[in-house]
């Protein structure tokens, strides 16, 4: 009979640690991060061997790990860039490449003068 809640215990114990590392997955998903049983473990606070005996948590990592590849971004979606800004940051640095564009023809223009005067001199 002492051998019951020392049972109920562990298993207590362990539902716990399940729902650590469920929570640590889906933080890690929503985050954008890498998933990988490393990063998973960190997270939740467990070693990696527990992880590969965990036949469901096992299953999810390597679903999640191996669709990562597809993914867009490892940026969570609100923190991405929007197309009307993106258009906005090339308008302005194309606008900006154009202005030095326009100023080193300037100034190698100056230069080309200042050479000449110089060959002038010289021959003097």
């Amino acid at each position: 009979m002492a051998a019951e809640p020392l049972n109920q215990a562990a298993a207590v114990r362990h539902q716990r640690t399940v729902e650590r590392a469920e929570r640590a997955l889906r933080d890690l998903d929503a985050e954008g991060s890498a998933i990988s049983f490393q990063s998973v473990a960190k997270r939740a606070g467990v070693s990696r061997q527990w992880l590969y005996t965990q036949p469901a948590i096992r299953a999810e990592i390597e679903q999640l790990r191996d669709k990562a590849p597809a993914r867009t971004s490892a940026v969570p979606a609100r923190q991405r860039t929007s197309e009307a800004s993106l258009r906005q940051r090339l308008d302005t640095m194309r606008a900006e490449n154009q202005r030095l564009r326009e100023e080193n023809q300037s100034l190698k223009a100056e230069l080309a003068i200042a050479y000449g005067q110089q060959r002038c001199a010289d021959r003097r």
